[in-house]
């Protein structure tokens, strides 16, 4: 299994340092950290191997194996695999839930309360935006994936992510016009980041699979 650092980690905490709300941004990571548990438990029940562990700016990051047989091309076979997908990715946001459900019977200071609610709060927010990696984007690919195969989920869940970040940074423009929270244009601007590296993966494998359509139709007129 490997281990890896994204180092923009340190510039997120220097930007929130100086915008005095780098205490939240801590607890948020060390949330996200629980969050990603959630996702590594649920990925072992359905007898996923980890793969990589990354320490990025949002929290951390798990993927799993996938085993050679869950690449049958049988729709039965598919189709399960996109359910283990989707099981996984709700495990985090629900773990999130349950942890807001403990807090408000824990019998601590209202400030402190209200600080593990208020995170665990926004990781389940930002964490089911329906744009691809964040969870809530692989549940609407995996969905996706059932629904219209592989390709055209694809390419439904790109366009819908970028539409849904177009709406997102519109909103994002006037709450920090209104609000002069500058952390708002943080994320708004680490999503993007996010959105443009899987748009160039995605780009890269349809050009794969118009040269692979192309072969085999030149293939067939021979």
């Amino acid at each position: 299994m490997r281990f890896k650092i994204d180092f923009k980690i340190f510039l997120f905490l220097i930007l929130f340092y100086f915008t005095r709300q780098v205490e939240t941004y801590v607890m948020i990571l060390f949330f996200a950290f629980i969050h990603e548990i959630g996702h590594l438990l649920m990925g072992l029940l359905m007898g996923m191997r980890p793969n990589k562990i990354e320490i990025k700016p949002y929290g951390v990051s798990i993927s799993f194996k996938i085993k050679p047989k869950d690449y049958n091309q049988k729709i039965l076979e598919g189709n399960r695999l996109q359910i283990k997908k989707i099981l996984i990715a709700m495990a985090g946001p629900l773990t999130n839930f349950i942890i807001m459900n403990i807090a408000t019977n824990l019998p601590i200071g209202i400030f402190s309360k209200m600080m593990i609610i208020y995170s665990n709060l926004l990781l389940i927010i930002f964490n089911l935006i329906p744009i691809y990696p964040l969870d809530g984007g692989r549940i609407l690919k995996a969905f996706l994936h059932i629904l219209v195969g592989k390709r055209k989920a694809e390419k439904y869940s790109n366009n819908s992510s970028f539409i849904i970040l177009i709406a997102l940074t519109f909103l994002a423009s006037i709450g920090v016009y209104y609000i002069k929270n500058v952390s708002i244009f943080i994320i708004i601007m680490f999503l993007w980041i996010l959105y443009i590296q899987e748009d160039l993966i995605y780009r890269r494998r349809n050009r794969i699979y118009n040269l692979i359509e192309k072969t085999i139709e030149i293939e067939g007129n021979k």
